[in-house]
Parts: structure tokens; C-alpha cells; sequence
């Protein structure tokens, strides 16, 4: 496994070494140490690689990734798998504002809280958050799952298309054209699924309330015209 010292080491090195990965690479695990909450660590990856970060990490950590695995051991700052495509990130303290945002596929898993706007504008990316989350996550979700263990703040799912919101605490308001809505078996078949493969074993799918659009706002209708 090679080891990147971020002390002695320049950031570019690493994410060189991430990016010129070929087929049948015998490098397939690299750990990262003395992050230093450095930004932008372990973007663009683009193969099947394992990333361990022994530490906390800046803005940007894994954006783009299409199909890696990183583990950050530590908090990480804005931007938390920005636009991931693949793979799997896990931030095993907290996240900065925007997590996961504009993701198109891949699982995120934040074991501590995210702060404000935790999934904007997602589209296809799975994220479970163990703690809580901030205001206007979800704003204009278009698809994919956001899954909170704990509350969710301030105009949860504002202007949200299709994406499916699971909170198992309180919300605190929902955003415009966001509704609760009846949380069928099929419903529960996927988020027993998300759950496990977040590595969730204290929660129960019966014990979270599903939210998504009221679908008034992106069908225009003259009758919500004061809503626009």
C-alpha cells in the first residue's frame, strides 16, 4: 500500500498517482497521511482504488469520483464527493456545507452531522447521514436518496423534483413543493438496503418518515402562480 505524507509530499503527487492508475494496477490501496485538512485530496478518480485518509480533510475531498473507495478518518470540509459518479466515500466525522452535492451515482456515508444544503441539487447519488442535517438540504433533488438518522433543519427538499428523503428525527420545515408522503413497502425494501450497505445497524426503516415533491411547482399550473 503506498503511503502519501501530505507534510513532506505535494497534493499533486498523490492525485497524479490516483489518476494514472491503468488496468490490472497492482497499486490498488493508498493511504494518506498528514492530510492537514488539506482541499481538493483524492479527486478524479477513476478506478476501482482504495483511499484511506488518516485525518481531516478540506473542500473538495473525492469530488468526481467514479468508482473508488475513500475513507476519510476525520471531518471534511465543503464539497464532500462533489458530482460523484461511482464508488463510495465515507467521512467518518462530520461534513462541511454541500455535501454530496450534484452527485450522479455512488453511496455517501457521513457518520457524523452535515451542515447546510447536504445533497443539493442531487442527481442519482445515495447519501446516509448518522447524524443531523442543515438548513435546505435536498433543494432541487432530482433523484437518488437522502437518508438522515437524526433532524433535518430548515426548508428540507425545497423545490425538489424526484429524489426520496428518509429522516428518522424531527424537521424542522419543509421547503416549497416538499410534502410528507406514505412510506410504501418498496420504500422500506430500499432503505433497509441503503442502511446496510451504509453499515447502519441501530435504526429500523419503520422508524423513518419519507418526504418528496408535491409535484405542483415544476408542472406549471396557473393556480400556483403566486408560488413561482
Amino acid at each position: 500500500m503506498p503511503t502519501f505524507d501530505l507534510s513532506t509530499t505535494p497534493l499533486r503527487d498523490l492525485n497524479s498517482a490516483l489518476h494514472g492508475l491503468s488496468a490490472g494496477a497492482n497499486d490498488t490501496a493508498f493511504e494518506v497521511v498528514n492530510p492537514r485538512g488539506s482541499h481538493a485530496v483524492a479527486v478524479g478518480i477513476d478506478s476501482p482504488v482504495k483511499v484511506e485518509i488518516r485525518g481531516s480533510v478540506g473542500y473538495y475531498c473525492a469530488g468526481m469520483n467514479d468508482g473508488g473507495t475513500v475513507t476519510v478518518h476525520g471531518s471534511a470540509g465543503p464539497g464532500v464527493a462533489e458530482n460523484m459518479m461511482s464508488g463510495m466515500v465515507f467521512i467518518e466525522g462530520d461534513a462541511s456545507q454541500y455535501a454530496g452535492a450534484t452527485g450522479q451515482g455512488g453511496l455517501l456515508v457521513i457518520k457524523g452531522n452535515a451542515a447546510s444544503r447536504c445533497g443539493i441539487s442531487m442527481k442519482g447519488i445515495d447519501i446516509v447521514v448518522a447524524g443531523s442535517i442543515g438548513h435546505m438540504s435536498a433543494f432541487m433533488g432530482q433523484s437518488g436518496h437522502l437518508v438522515v438518522l437524526g433532524d433535518a433543519g430548515d426548508a428540507l427538499g425545497d423545490s425538489i423534483y424526484e429524489a426520496k428523503l428518509f429522516v428518522r428525527g424531527s424537521v424542522k420545515s419543509l421547503g416549497s413543493d416538499c410534502i410528507e408522503k406514505e412510506m410504501r413497502p418498496e420504500h422500506l425494501e430500499k432503505l433497509a438496503e441503503l442502511l446496510a450497505k451504509a453499515g447502519v445497524t441501530d435504526a429500523k426503516p419503520e422508524e423513518f418518515k419519507r418526504y418528496g415533491s408535491a409535484r405542483k411547482l415544476y408542472n406549471f399550473n396557473i393556480d400556483n402562480a403566486d408560488a413561482y
